[in-house]
């Protein structure tokens, strides 16, 4: 018996339907966001709604985090800090970073201030995190003069990429990445200094900064804009 094309086209939107309601969600196709922070509506003393403190390989209290008053700042008057470690491990990765929005493709920049740290300065941004051990990460350090791209899974650290440039601490610098399946790049000023590729986390995952060890370091206009 021949099927018309009619009926042929009805049946393969019902398979094409069900399997979309057996993908998992980051199968799917994300629709575009953008999540857009000046920090000038968060309180001093507080942290953006729906964001956590956390940290990789904690070593004794969590770091203190905290919108401040920065006369340096580029938008308005505040800022996102990291303003006291409360440790001493040179092990721990302290994250500030919200799960509340969904990251798989697309860009995120951050602007970053350095303030002080004997072991390690700077910081960066982090994506596609599923919780405080697994996520991407690229950060800078002005103590190392490099800037670097790693994946962290289950707490353990492991580098895809460097390069060395030199930028002072306590100087602003916008740091950004984009994102385009397992490709990965690396931006310091607008100049593109890394690129790779991996396949370590292929579902979208949270969003939020990062600072090692005893680094205090500031960001403003945090932007992430999902496609």
């Amino acid at each position: 018996m021949k099927t018309n094309g009619s009926l042929l086209r009805i049946l393969f939107i019902i398979v094409i339907s069900g399997l979309a309601g057996t993908l998992a969600p980051d199968a799917v196709a994300q629709k575009a966001a953008t999540l857009s922070l000046d920090f000038e509506s968060v309180p001093v003393g507080r942290i953006p709604a729906g964001w956590k403190i956390e940290a990789t390989n904690q070593r004794g209290p969590l770091a203190t985090w905290q919108v401040i008053e920065d006369n340096t700042a580029l938008s308005g008057h505040k800022v996102l800090s990291l303003i006291k470690t409360n440790h001493t491990s040179g092990s721990s990765f302290n994250l500030c970073w919200t799960p509340g929005f969904s990251f798989l493709n697309g860009e995120i920049s951050v602007m970053i201030k350095a303030n002080k740290g004997e072991e390690d300065q700077g910081g960066g941004v982090i994506w596609r995190a599923k919780n405080k051990s697994n996520y991407y990460i690229a950060r800078y350090n002005p103590l190392e003069n490099n800037f670097r791209i790693y994946y962290v899974r289950d707490g353990d650290r492991r580098m895809l990429a460097s390069a060395r440039t030199v930028i002072p601490a306590h100087k602003w610098f916008e740091l950004k990445v984009t994102v385009d399946g397992n490709i990965m790049r690396g931006y310091l000023d607008g100049k593109k200094f890394l690129e790779v590729k991996d396949d370590t986390f292929k579902n979208a995952g949270g969003v939020g900064l990062w600072v090692k060890a005893d680094g205090k370091s500031s960001f403003d206009n945090f932007r992430v804009l999902t496609k």
